[in-house]
């Protein structure tokens, strides 16, 4: 998720939802999701689409279509992976809202390079409180694993 999140291992404030739907996440959130290959691990990615969107690819060999009801696109922020490497939507295809787990809201990388995560406004706005009144850098510092 570089540059959002950063190259080297990051601890991330999530805020978990319980039921994921298009009024808890909205598009452009950073988002945790279980590994559609082994749900034991997660992946944290950028939602860029939900449910009635149309997919569009650029190869024309591939056929379009439409995010059916409780489907979302995820994707890698790094835009010098190419799509196999970036473990996202191009590569396993659309995911289940079912299968988000939470929102990230802050990112810590270092001592001095940490802060929130860029989210949607409307995500942003519900989590600038939760931040202002919860956060505590220098808990989060000491149980950070540079």
């Amino acid at each position: 998720m570089a540059p959002t999140i950063g190259e080297q291992a990051s601890t991330l404030l999530v805020r978990k939802i319980p039921i994921a739907d298009p009024t808890r996440v909205f598009l452009g959130d950073v988002i945790v999701l279980k590994d559609p290959d082994n749900s034991e691990n997660h992946l944290v990615r950028r939602l860029a689409a939900t449910e009635g969107y149309e997919m569009v690819s650029k190869d024309e060999k591939d056929e379009p279509f439409v995010l059916e009801k409780d489907q979302c696109w995820v994707l890698a922020d790094n835009d010098k992976l190419k799509p196999k490497e970036a473990k996202d939507s191009r590569l396993f295809g659309p995911v289940s809202m079912t299968d988000i787990v939470g929102r990230v809201i802050y990112s810590l990388r270092t001592a001095v390079d940490h802060g929130p995560v860029l989210n949607s406004h409307y995500s942003m706005r519900k989590d600038s409180s939760l931040l202002e009144i919860e956060l505590d850098v220098n808990d989060m510092m000491k149980n950070h694993k540079a």
